[in-house]
């Protein structure tokens, strides 16, 4: 008797299924693409319980005509592909002919459609394998798809399902790219009667206003800008909006929203010498590029993609943005009071700092606790600089602090000039990895929890990935579905800003995932944290706080760079100071 076996229909879709249709959002994400591409020009959405208990999608399309009904829930049927060339250069949002038959194998689903030209529509019910015959109905033009009970058939998906509120954010984050994505397209959602989200077919701007608040569009730089063929258009927020989170990021190929590194690092890059790397910028932006020049067909969801010329679309990306953000530079930053821009004719104000000397404590007494809080551990007592003392250490004693910002030491050879934050940013890094990689992260209660508004996105990751916070030191649970509580933070950032540690945390979870977030994208986490605990620029330390940071620096790997690359000290030589003031000459 042989091994191997042919599976059969239903547990083929059922194992599609798991791809594809992951939680309601992505069974409703599949039906959107579909009434998007059948040319509707309005959808309207029903859920109940976020979407487990029914999602219904009605457009006023195209529609289906009775013969074609049963194949449009059979597997591998589709009327947007027939050969390869048509799959290497796909322009419709869907294509592969499988999200229906998936969904019908997990849930159990209506399909009634009605073409312009028919007499009447037809409807027919798919379940589990089982197709009826197509029968006549009452519809207007267009196509209605009711997808009920979502993993009735297959309990241990549906237990996987999170609550009511957490599912139903992640669909009305589906509506939302989809409402971005067509303007030209009105849409409307109800939430167990209740009407939730209605949205005029309108122009471009009009609709991100709608979708991302008037806020976004008052800060909005519009740009369109075209190379090699290839078109991009959109808006990007002035660097004064940045958020603490990248919830406000929407790009999209050819209509298609996408997340993709590439795309991704382009955005970082130009916005790299105007934001501060806590923040992070937010845009919605569009490319238009020939469909052979992209391929869509990477992922099961279709969320990723793959340029056949990456450079040529980086540089689009990167240039455009650049230049767009390079109009804003007359109005990035205000002279200080007191002091008139060096060039009036040029409009933009050089930084300044201010002209007056600030008082360098000097004292080595030091207020009590404050270094334990800062660092760690208690500060050590400053010690006689001398030569001899200099040569034990590699960076020295301190001297004093400069602008709130550098700290300036001795060594043997000269003078080290070290960035505070830059540098205790990697201590704390170290710190983290060290016992990220241990599993031994210490969570310090909150005497008094911490209770802030979150949107809905930043609750469904609190709820859904509790463990995994738990894992890395946080204690965060919704209080109700706009708001987040925090009892509970890792021990070395027990001082930070609690509410935005917590939002910057979700954030990178929600980007990643659960998995990828303590996996490959564990850095970026750590770099998080580390940037939240490190001391702030303008703290005034004692001489014994800076000589511990120094001797902490010296006892750190790497810690000639901080985590995002820039050097966190330098040193300059007795010979290239006597060269400065010409001494010897």
């Amino acid at each position: 008797m042989p091994n191997i076996k042919v599976l059969p229909d239903l547990l083929i879709n059922q194992i599609a299924a798991g791809e594809v249709v992951e939680r309601p959002a992505s069974a409703l994400k599949e039906l959107l693409e579909n009434a998007i591409d059948a040319q509707s020009s309005r959808v309207t959405v029903e859920l109940a319980a976020g979407g487990a208990r029914l999602i219904k999608v009605s457009d006023d399309g195209s529609g289906i005509g009775r013969d074609d009904l049963p194949l449009a829930v059979a597997r591998h049927a589709t009327s947007k592909i027939a050969q390869l060339d048509d799959l290497e250069r796909v322009a419709s949002l869907g294509f592969r002919g499988e999200a229906l038959a998936s969904i019908a194998s997990v849930a159990q689903l209506i399909l009634t459609s009605r073409r312009r030209d028919d007499a009447h529509a037809w409807t027919l019910k798919a379940s589990g394998g089982e197709i009826t015959v197509p029968a006549p109905a009452a519809l207007g033009a267009g196509t209605a798809v009711e997808v009920l009970d979502l993993y009735y058939n297959t309990p241990a998906r549906r237990k996987f399902l999170k609550s009511e509120a957490t599912e139903y954010g992640h669909c009305e984050e589906a509506i939302r790219r989809a409402a971005l994505s067509r303007s030209d397209i009105a849409f409307s959602l109800t939430h167990n009667g209740r009407a939730s989200l209605h949205l005029k077919a309108h122009d471009q701007a009009a609709r991100i206003a709608a979708v991302l608040g008037d806020d976004f569009r008052a800060a909005s730089i519009e740009l369109d800008e075209n190379a090699g063929g290839a078109r991009l258009y959109g808006c990007i927020a002035a660097p004064t909006y940045a958020r603490t989170t990248r919830e406000a990021q929407y790009f999209f190929v050819n209509g298609r929203y996408v997340r993709d590194k590439l795309l991704s690092h382009a955005i970082r890059q130009a916005y790299q010498d105007v934001l501060h790397h806590e923040r992070h910028p937010a845009y919605v932006l569009f490319l238009e590029i020939d469909p052979a020049a992209v391929d869509v067909n990477v992922h099961p969801t279709k969320i990723e993609v793959r340029f056949r010329d990456s450079r040529t679309v980086h540089q689009l990306v990167f240039h455009a943005l650049g230049k767009a953000l390079s109009r804003t530079a007359g109005s990035a930053a205000a002279p200080l009071a007191g002091h008139a821009p060096a060039s009036a004719s040029a409009g933009t104000a050089p930084y300044a700092y201010p002209a007056r000397q600030e008082a360098m404590p000097l004292r080595v007494a030091q207020r009590e606790g404050f270094y334990e809080q800062l660092f760690g551990r208690p500060a050590p007592q400053p010690a006689h600089v001398a030569a001899a003392d200099t040569a034990e250490h590699p960076l020295g004693y301190a001297l004093a602090q400069l602008g709130g910002v550098y700290v300036l030491a001795q060594n043997a050879q000269g003078l080290v000039i070290v960035d505070m934050h830059a540098a205790h940013e990697r201590i704390m890094y170290e710190k983290l990895k060290e016992a990220l990689d241990a599993r031994n992260v210490p969570m310090q209660p909150l005497l008094v929890p911490v209770h802030f508004a979150a949107d809905t996105l930043d609750v469904v990751a609190a709820e859904e990935h509790r463990d995994v916070l738990a894992a890395m030191g946080f204690d965060i649970a919704p209080g109700s579905p706009t708001t987040l509580l925090v009892r509970g933070v890792p021990a070395l950032l027990q001082h930070a800003d609690v509410r935005q540690l917590a939002r910057d945390v979700l954030s990178d979870v929600r980007e990643y995932g659960a998995t990828r977030v303590l996996t490959e994208q564990r850095n970026e986490l750590l770099g998080t944290l580390a940037c939240h605990a490190a001391v702030r620029a303008n703290r005034k330390l004692e001489i014994g706080e800076m000589n511990a940071l120094l001797r902490d620096m010296e006892q750190t790997e790497r810690s000639g760079q901080c985590n995002h690359g820039r050097p966190t000290w330098r040193q300059i030589t007795m010979s290239e100071l006597d060269a400065l003031f010409m001494r010897g000459q």
